[in-house]
């Protein structure tokens, strides 16, 4: 799976890895298209195989700049088709990883991640329509 650390530029959690984009859909557009939409400004790849994995999180956080945010986020995964080109202004890194490094990385090191990685990742539904996405992409 693909993680990244959001830019040092971010206001709300700068520096810290976090699932590959975040973002909200559009008036008129379906989650699919937002997940696309996102996927193409802040990694500029292409994607297929869109499917949600944990349709109704939500959470809420604190940064420690006094930052709130409430958010309601359906949670989507999909095959990158095309090579990551990270727009500056959203991503400083990124990294391929598997699933269980991750979940090791998050456990050792929550602080390091966004709040939202790590409430997805406590989530075993999520954790495990992830697991099911990527066995049926490798079919």
């Amino acid at each position: 799976m693909l993680v990244t650390r959001r830019s040092l530029g971010k206001k709300a959690w700068p520096g810290v890895w976090t699932n590959s984009v975040c973002g909200h859909p559009q008036q008129g557009e379906t989650f699919e298209q937002a997940v696309t939409r996102r996927c193409r400004f802040e990694l500029g790849v292409e994607i297929s195989d869109i499917a949600p994995v944990h349709p109704a999180f939500r959470y809420r956080a604190v940064a420690p700049n006094g930052i709130v945010e409430n958010e309601v986020c359906p949670v989507y995964a999909a095959r990158v088709v095309s090579e990551v080109q990270p727009n500056d202004d959203e991503v400083m890194d990124y990294q391929w990883v598997d699933l269980a490094t991750m979940l090791s990385a998050l456990a050792a090191t929550p602080w390091a991640f966004s709040p939202w990685m790590v409430l997805e990742a406590e989530n075993r539904d999520a954790r495990q329509a992830l697991t099911d996405f990527v066995a049926r992409l490798r079919g």
